[in-house]
Formats: C-alpha cells, structure tokens, sequence
C-alpha cells in the first residue's frame, strides 16, 4: 500500500504557516514563495517593517493587493498600511461594488497612481497584503519588486 497524496481543494484558503520563532529571523524574501501570510511573532515585526520601508523607500509609487476574508478587513488592511506608510488614502474606483455588497473573501487591488482601488469577491486566494514598489523612469528590477505576503494586521497600531 502506498501513501498517495491526497488532493487538495484548491477552493480552500491557505492555512497560515507560523513564521520562525527567532525575532529578526524571517525577511521579505521569506515571504515570497507563501500563498497566505504566516503569523508573526511580535518580535518579528519591527525587523520585517524596517526591512520593507528601506525597500518602499527606494521606489515612487505603490500598488498594493490585499487578499482578506471579507471587505470590511480588506478595507481595515489598506487604510493602516497607509496610515503606516504615510500614503494617501485611495478612493474607491467609481464602478466599485460598495464593501458592504461583497460577501465573503475579497480580493482589493489598490494603485497609488490612479489613486483608486477597485474591489470583488475572490475565493480561493490566501490571506494577505502583497505591495507592489514602482518607478517614474524606467523599471529596475534591482528595485522593483512585489513584497508579501504580509499580514493583515501587519500596520496596526
């Protein structure tokens, strides 16, 4: 008898992984391969944060993805990344479905050059902030780069 894997349903939100215990041991590039954003330890949030606003700090504009399980958490991502970050707030694109129409896990991808943010129900992402550095000229991917994913709750206060 063998042990054959068995299937996924690809439906299915990804579970969270922990992140590695030791504070200052997880970096950006350690999120890169995961489809849902790890829990943290509290001491690994200052490293990862500093890390990513050097990276933020080097490009001119943002796009910024949240995967979450509902609007009102979506929503609730963006303005604290914001809030963090310093950006300003983005308004809702005009034929965006208002937060309270879309049920269950959502999908808000959000563009700093537009200034808006559109909205839609999305199953079967992972859960997470997936930000997106950009530049005026011409792209250099030393620079340019997706960073994520990163908790939801990641810019809390």
């Amino acid at each position: 008898m063998t042990n054959a894997p068995v299937p996924s349903d690809s439906m299915a939100p990804a579970e969270p992984k922990t992140a590695p215990e030791a504070p200052g041991e997880l970096t950006l590039a350690d999120l890169a391969n995961l489809r849902t954003a790890p829990v943290l330890a509290v001491g690994q949030r200052p490293g990862l944060l500093a890390e990513l606003k050097t990276r933020l700090a080097a490009c001119d504009w943002f796009t910024i993805g949240v995967m979450a399980p509902s609007a009102a958490s979506a929503l609730a991502a963006l303005r604290a990344c914001e809030g963090a970050l310093g950006w300003p707030a983005l308004a809702a694109h005009g034929q965006n479905p208002t937060p309270g129409s879309v049920a269950g896990p959502v999908f808000l991808k959000g563009n700093q050059h537009s200034g808006q943010f559109l909205l839609r129900a999305e199953a079967g992402l992972g859960e997470g902030i997936l930000i997106s550095g950009h530049l005026n000229g011409d792209p250099d991917p030393a620079l340019e780069a997706t960073w994520g994913p990163l908790p939801l709750d990641l810019f809390n206060a």
